[in-house]
């Protein structure tokens, strides 16, 4: 992978990672509950979870992309559209994400499975995987090392994230509890921004698949 295509991976990662999804709800959710040590034990587990998702959307890339050079561009098309439609999808409504309100003390042991689960049960991710990662991928490389590779380093970048949002609940937990009602809605500005950004980012990997096939 060039630099120049690094640096786009991650720069539409991180405008995707500071989004407020299910992991990020729950990951707040068990800070405001239990303080930093428990936030970092699901930021553990989420991670492991969104790891296992793009190492099996990497492993069906791979077997797929093996058949035909064609099977290349077209999941690259397929999956420049499904981001396109995630993107205006989001701009025209505000997402909201199911998180229990009522959560007991666990230990981190615990609260890494629990991070686990939240993330493996979340079938969107695997497909997101599968859009997203065929973008920054080169088709006379081999496959499977680029996927992994991506997936790895989104997730790196996610977590990260993540240990900001933790953070920031720490030290702002009396506010977030007395919002606690809003806490299910993924902020404007970021749907605004990963909105956008997903349309950007499909719009573009079209228009390159057209050029190369030119």
């Amino acid at each position: 992978m060039n630099t120049a295509t690094l640096l786009a991976f991650l720069a539409a990662s991180v405008v995707l990672a500071v989004t407020p999804g299910p992991g990020v709800i729950y990951i707040v959710t068990r800070t405001l509950a239990q303080g930093r040590a428990a936030g970092v034990g699901s930021i553990a587990g989420v991670a492991c979870g969104n790891f296992v998702n793009a190492l099996g959307a990497s492993l069906g890339l791979a077997a797929l992309f093996a058949v035909s050079s064609l099977a290349f561009m077209l999941v690259k098309y397929a999956g420049a559209a499904y981001l396109i439609y995630l993107g205006v999808k989001m701009l025209r409504g505000t997402p909201r994400v199911e998180v229990s309100r009522a959560l007991t003390p666990a230990p981190v042991g615990r609260l890494f499975r629990e991070g686990v689960l939240v993330a493996l049960l979340n079938p969107k991710t695997t497909i997101f995987f599968a859009a997203f990662l065929p973008q920054f991928m080169h088709p006379g490389m081999p496959a499977l090392p680029q996927a992994v590779m991506l997936g790895a380093i989104f997730v790196v970048v996610a977590a990260t994230s993540d240990l900001g949002y933790v953070l920031l609940a720490t030290a702002l937990a009396p506010r977030f509890a007395r919002a606690g009602a809003g806490a299910g809605a993924a902020p404007r500005w970021g749907r605004y921004a990963s909105g956008g950004a997903l349309i950007a980012l499909g719009v573009a990997s079209a228009m390159a698949g057209q050029r190369s096939t030119r």
